[in-house]
């Protein structure tokens, strides 16, 4: 198949193509983050998940509309026995595919029948440079096998990206974590502020950081890019709370993003389905074309006609297309407010009570409400 530049050039009306298709092949994960971006009752998905076949439907699909790269994400999708399986039918087809784990599961076995496969990048998740810290943030002794992963990635000749989650507990750890990254020889760093959806958002008076440590971790960052050049190309990611204006939230609702759930679910984000008011289409029932140019879900937030003031006349509502949706419904119950992120937003108390929280002298640390079934249920009493 032949792309013109026409064709995939970003749209915001439903008539441009989903340049990336994130495939959630699993919510299952041996893991507990306390910021993971799962559905809080993430486990009773565990029984619906997308077949072998059905997978490779979705991946034909794509294609004929015109999607060039894949995202093979979970929960953790080295849990699907057919993930090679999975990868192989996507580089025939033609994808640009990139393995998105925790490591856990990834044996020099698995690497090599990947790169059979046809498997194009890998990124890994690291959560600090300390054994200790990253065990007690991911509820496992883990720390070790992920450094580990790391090398034996790079020993297979893929390119090592790795994603670094980053909170109050480790973002004071920024110099000595990149040292970390350019010891592995990691090719990419996302190093990534914690966006607070899901568990996040319940952990989110423990994990978010004070204005000042982004402030030095940026510091560090960009004497860091300097000194390495194009060694290691690193992204830093500011967390939304301490800025002055939203992010363009996936370049806008349904423009280049297009994710399928572990069930078929199919939404514009990873995080959509929190917005409880929305009936979002399922693979099983309609074919990828149908839903990203016909369907209620996908066309809800497109354009600017569902905008409310200050969006509406604002200057910079082609920039950043009102910020993030599931954000601002998740902090005022209404998913066509403006992100309280930004300074204009009339719920922008929310965000500064909750910086004005995280930076107050003297307060009580709790416990983080780790990623589990147990919590799940509990929450849900």
């Amino acid at each position: 198949m032949v792309i013109g530049k026409e064709e995939t050039e970003v749209r915001l009306d439903g008539q441009g193509i989903p340049l990336w298709l994130c495939m959630e092949v699993t919510y299952r994960c041996p893991l507990q983050c306390p910021w993971c971006n799962n559905p809080l009752d993430y486990d009773t998905y565990r029984k619906h998940e997308l077949s072998t076949d059905e997978w490779f439907r979705v991946l034909r699909e794509g294609r004929e509309m015109g999607a060039l790269q894949i995202g093979l994400t979970g929960g953790e999708p080295m849990m699907r026995d057919d993930i090679v399986e999975i990868t192989a039918e996507a580089g025939r087809l033609g994808y640009y595919t990139n393995l998105i784990t925790g490591g856990i599961g990834l044996t020099k076995d698995k690497l090599e029948a990947l790169k059979e496969a046809g498997l194009n990048q890998i990124q890994l998740s690291i959560q600090s440079c300390d054994p200790a810290i990253t065990n007690k943030l991911i509820g496992a002794d883990a720390h070790d096998k992920k450094m580990q992963v790391a090398r034996d990635i790079k020993a297979f000749d893929f390119p090592l990206s790795l994603n670094v989650p980053v909170c109050r507990e480790s973002i004071d750890q920024t110099k000595e974590i990149l040292d970390m990254c350019e010891e592995v020889e990691a090719d990419y760093l996302e190093y990534v502020q914690i966006q607070y959806y899901n568990w996040a958002l319940h952990n989110r008076d423990e994990l978010l950081p004070t204005k000042e440590q982004v402030k030095r971790s940026e510091q560090l960052v960009n004497e860091a890019r300097e000194r390495l050049g194009k060694k290691m190309t690193i992204y830093f990611v500011v967390p939304d709370y301490h800025d002055k204006f939203p992010k363009a939230c996936m370049n806008g609702w349904g423009a280049i993003h297009l994710t399928i759930a572990p069930d078929g679910t199919a939404m514009p984000c990873q995080e959509a389905r929190a917005i409880k008011e929305i009936d979002f289409p399922s693979v099983r029932d309609h074919d990828l074309s149908w839903i990203w140019h016909e369907s209620p879900a996908f066309n809800l937030y497109r354009g600017d006609d569902w905008m409310k003031e200050p969006c509406r006349s604002c200057d910079d509502k082609e920039k950043d297309v009102g910020g993030c949706r599931c954000q601002a419904y998740l902090l005022t119950g209404d998913a066509t407010n403006t992100d309280p992120v930004c300074y204009k937003s009339p719920h922008h108390y929310i965000v500064e009570e909750a910086i004005t929280e995280a930076s107050r002298p003297g307060r009580n640390t709790l416990p983080y409400v780790m990623r589990s079934v147990q919590s799940a249920a509990s929450m849900r009493e």
